[in-house]
């Protein structure tokens, strides 16, 4: 600025008899009306002449350079105008920064670094392995980055040296001209607007801001805006939206910044804002996606008709770590996090939220910044052309149908309750296998036999809780031997695998998709069944696994078998229904009224009233039979009856007396102290001893039982069953089938 210093000098001219502004005011109160005020004042005091002087001084200062300069940096591409903004290259080039999957890539680069070195020093004659080391190199870098996975891509996407959105913006256009401030008296340097042209279209650019190192990253608050810097963000929209300027926004930040200041200056209206303008802009908007965009910061300026993606950047609703913090209680699982959130422009692209996938060179964008600055142009100048022929109302009605699409639903669909693809899998309760030794099993077994004996008799209780439970505890023992016999014998890793691509190849119906996994699965089981034997606990398995189907057999049939009390209330129930029936009900009833009618007392006495009674105790009996039948029930003469009892009764007998002989009892003894010697891991000669005694005490018990005797009396009560109960050759198979059942099942139970 200027300073101004007044002294006394002379001054040339006559100033008392020109009249000033303040002369020439009228004052209605003084009395003199068309005077000049400096006439009176000479009138008063007199005409005594006053000589000065004034002088200006200016102090020398440094011409300020905006907005033109007048000598531009022939080295800053873009001209003059690029010097509006105060971005300016760096004085150092940044330090390379080489990520944890790059590592590999660096010891290759090494190695032809030395090489190159070490023929300099020599000066012999490398060519060939550097050559040779240079491909390789180059077909590493080809490998590693044509399959990133997605948390890889995540890390190339928060590269600190990744080009920003100034480096691409001057690299892009022709002039570019910064516009700063929200007109609310803030301007967020993490937001950067301007106008700028490309191919001689003026556009209006907008975008997140990073630093290239920690300065310039503390300065721009690494990319996180505040509220002011969406709403500069909005107010550039008005402008593009008057002017008719196309707008191109540039996302490349970890989301919005989340203090205590911002959310009192209100963050969240700021973005629901912009959201909510964007829908109604009438000019094309293009987004491009060069870095990560993350969740509703991220998306304040990515309301557009076209979302282009680099082919290294992610866009998410939550970073992989807070996904994994919240999902997984740690941050380590965010490499599963970041594939489980689909945030890659690969995937995003098959979820039609991109809309393209701008190409980066191989190692990133931050190896060749140009070259990828050319490539986001030539997807600009495309994209913004297909966008320019769209009237207003299509290019509002395309930006609205853009995001009305996401996540498409169709309503009407029944949903099955049993399955729910999307929801989290229920944990299963994890329970600790032990292993129980096969005594301590047989005594249970022997205790819950004596439980469905006294329950038979009583016909009270039912056994089938107790064998349910213990075939439940038997299959985890089978399962724990299972697993002890794979680690033994090596096959616990094949397994795992197979059960792993079980799991992931079921479909929709929890079926097995593919054949070949099929093939593998009964290979493996072949191969497992034909090693099992010489598993060191291949006896104990075996073992309960025979114990095992002869209770689920017992259970079978305890269930097929209903019990005494439950058979009793079905047969009254069925014979109640037969005699309300409207047909039986109305015979009966005709035929009481025509006993009453003849005023006979005695029924036998009538021989026509006799024969119909009987008549209709023979239909009654025949349909009731049949009610039976349905039940899996047939009647048997009395006489019948009392000779099965007392044949059941004579089995028990000979099966006690079995049980007693000195013979039998010596071979349980010493299969039991057999068991008892060889433990949980007998070797190969105690297992064949084992194997051996469980053989003969089984062919012994199965001798007494199937004598030629029993077996006789057993056939002579079946043909007398059949020559007086039955009535038709039907009748007498059925009747055959079910007595032979009956007796064979009640052998095998007291077995």
């Amino acid at each position: 600025m200027a300073s101004m210093t007044q002294c006394p000098t002379s001054f040339s001219g006559n100033l008392s008899s020109k009249p000033t502004a303040s002369d020439l005011l009228r004052s209605s109160n003084n009395g003199a009306s068309g005077v000049p005020l400096r006439a009176l004042g000479r009138a008063q005091l007199g005409a005594k002449r006053r000589d000065f002087s004034i002088s200006a001084k200016v102090r020398k200062t440094k011409k300020h350079e905006y907005p033109w300069p007048e000598d531009p940096d022939l080295n800053v591409k873009g001209g003059v105008l690029s010097h509006l903004s105060p971005f300016k290259p760096l004085k150092e080039k940044p330090k390379p920064v080489t990520l944890a999957f790059e590592k590999p890539l660096m010891d290759l680069q090494k190695k032809i670094v030395d090489v190159q070195k070490m023929a300099n020093d020599t000066g012999l004659d490398f060519s060939d392995q550097i050559i040779s080391l240079e491909n390789k190199y180059q077909q590493a870098l080809k490998d590693l980055y044509t399959h990133l996975t997605p948390i890889q891509r995540v890390n190339i996407a928060r590269h600190p040296n990744r080009p920003t959105f100034l480096d691409h913006v001057f690299n892009i256009t022709e002039k570019f001209v910064e516009l700063h401030g929200d007109r609310a008296g803030y301007d967020d340097p993490a937001v950067v607007t301007g106008l700028g042209t490309i191919n001689g279209r003026s556009y209006m650019f907008m975008g997140h801001q990073k630093g290239r190192n920690t300065k310039e990253n503390i300065q721009r608050n690494f990319g996180m805006p505040t509220p002011h810097g969406y709403r500069k963000a909005l107010r550039m929209m008005y402008y593009a939206d008057h002017h008719g300027f196309p707008i191109v926004t540039f996302i490349d930040t970890p989301g919005a910044y989340a203090d205590l200041k911002s959310e009192e200056l209100g963050q969240g209206e700021a973005i629901a804002q912009n959201l909510r303008t964007m829908f109604g802009l009438k000019v094309p908007i293009v987004s491009i996606v060069m870095g990560e965009g993350g969740s509703g910061g991220a998306l304040a300026i990515g309301c557009a008709n076209k979302l282009l993606m680099l082919e290294n950047a992610v866009f998410y609703v939550a970073s992989p770590e807070a996904c994994a913090a919240i999902l997984w209680k740690t941050a380590k699982a965010s490499p599963k996090a970041a594939e489980k959130l689909k945030i890659t422009a690969t995937e995003l692209t098959k979820l039609q939220i991109a809309d393209g996938i701008i190409p980066e060179p191989l190692g990133g964008a931050h190896a060749d910044p140009h070259w990828t600055s050319q490539q986001i142009k030539t997807a600009i100048v495309e994209t913004m052309d297909e966008l320019v022929k769209m009237d207003t109302e299509s290019l509002l009605k395309h930006r609205a149908q853009k995001f009305r699409k996401i996540g498409g639903f169709q309503e009407g669909i029944p949903i099955d309750p049993k399955r729910k693809i999307n929801m989290k899998k229920k944990e299963e309760p994890i329970v600790q296998m032990s292993k129980t030794s096969a005594l301590e099993l047989k005594d249970e077994i022997d205790k819950l036999k004596q439980h469905i004996l006294e329950a038979t008799k009583s016909s009270t209780g039912s056994p089938e809780r107790g064998l349910k439970e213990m075939i439940e505890k038997l299959k985890i023992e089978l399962d724990y031997e299972y697993n002890e016999a794979a680690k033994a014998l090596g096959m616990e890793e094949k397994i795992l695998m197979i059960r792993e691509k079980v799991a992931k190849s079921r479909n929709v119906n929890d079926q097995l998709a593919h054949p070949a996994l099929k093939e593998k699965i009964e290979q493996l089981m072949d191969e497992f069944e034909d090693s099992l034997h010489s598993a060191p606990n291949y006896s104990s398995l075996m073992y309960k696994l025979d114990m095992l189907n002869e209770l689920s057999k017992a259970f079978d049939f305890s269930k097929k078998s209903p019990g005494k009390a439950d058979l009793k209330s079905e047969i009254n129930k069925r014979f109640k229904e037969l005699v309300e029936r409207p047909d039986v009900k109305q015979k009966i009833e005709t035929l009481k009224a025509e006993i009453s009618n003849s005023g006979v007392t005695d029924v036998s006495s009538n021989p026509e009233l006799n024969e119909k009674v009987a008549k209709l105790r023979s239909e009654l009996d025949s349909e009731f039979k049949d009610v039976l039948e349905s039940l899996g029930l047939y009647v048997v003469p009395s006489e019948a009856k009392a000779k099965l009892d007392a044949l059941n009764r004579e089995v028990k007998m000979t099966i006690d007396d079995v049980g007693k002989s000195s013979d039998l009892k010596n071979k349980i003894e010493q299969l039991k102290a057999e068991m008892a010697r060889a433990g949980n891991t007998p070797d190969e000669e105690s297992r064949s001893k084992i194997e051996a005694l469980a053989a003969e005490t089984k062919q012994a018990i199965a001798e007494s039982i199937n004598s030629t005797e029993l077996k006789k009396k057993h056939e002579m009560l079946v043909a007398e069953m059949i020559e007086g109960a039955a009535e038709s050759e039907d009748d007498q198979s059925k009747l055959h089938d079910s007595q032979v059942n009956v007796n064979l099942e009640t052998s095998c139970s007291f077995t």
